[in-house]
């Protein structure tokens, strides 16, 4: 099991799983009306019946929870050793530096649940804490599809890649990255790191929301 990421149109899980696609109507609807008592004016678009997926990716769990800690060691200005090359104690002592920067509630990267959730193409400061009874899945926590690629524009050189000025991939770029060998160190935070850039530039570009499943 790992962690999916999709950004799709309803009509589209409709018609290859319609309970899923039930399902995912209620949650939606949930979370539109969470986000409207929160006073923020964003709700997932009404399907076309020619929409087709935008984005669907997946990759381990711990591939995540490497690239969040590529971000918290870029942020702090240390050199970003590959996640494979260090010892099982380094990796506990740059998981307490996660903690401390998910404490300051600010990084639409590192406060986001793990496992489901979203993040909407909404140009919000900090993530948004909605209310836990609200029942909105990942605990209540939103990102920001715009903020997530900032911090994954921010992190990019940490771990070898390296965006244009404007925050997009050259075409070169994009080869280089497709050529990536399994013997790449940064292999795991690369790959999540691309999914989720993806992600994100699919979201801004549609108005659709980025969910974890």
């Amino acid at each position: 099991m790992g962690l999916a990421i999709s950004v799709r149109h309803l009509n589209d899980l409709a018609r290859h799983d319609p309970e899923g696609g039930e399902s995912e109507r209620a949650a939606f609807a949930v979370l539109n009306q969470a986000l409207a008592g929160a006073g923020v004016d964003w709700s997932e678009p009404d399907p076309d019946p020619a929409d087709d997926l935008l984005h669907a990716s997946s990759f381990p769990y711990s591939w995540l929870n490497h690239l969040r800690r590529a971000y918290v060691l870029r942020l702090w200005g240390e050199t970003v050793i590959p996640a494979l090359d260090v010892s099982a104690e380094q990796y506990t002592r740059d998981d307490e530096k996660i903690h401390d920067e998910v404490s300051m509630l600010s990084s639409h990267l590192l406060c986001h649940a793990d496992t489901e959730g979203y993040y909407i193409p909404v140009d919000m400061d900090d993530p948004l804490f909605l209310d836990e009874d609200s029942g909105v899945r990942g605990a209540g926590m939103v990102g920001s599809s715009q903020r997530l690629r900032a911090e994954l524009i921010e992190l990019a050189p940490g771990i070898d890649i390296h965006p244009d000025e404007d925050g997009t991939l050259s075409a070169e770029e994009l080869d280089r990255l497709a050529r990536s060998s399994h013997t790449d160190p940064f292999e795991p935070e690369k790959f999540a790191w691309r999914q989720l850039y993806a992600a994100c530039q699919a979201s801004i570009d549609s108005g659709h929301a980025i969910v974890f499943h």
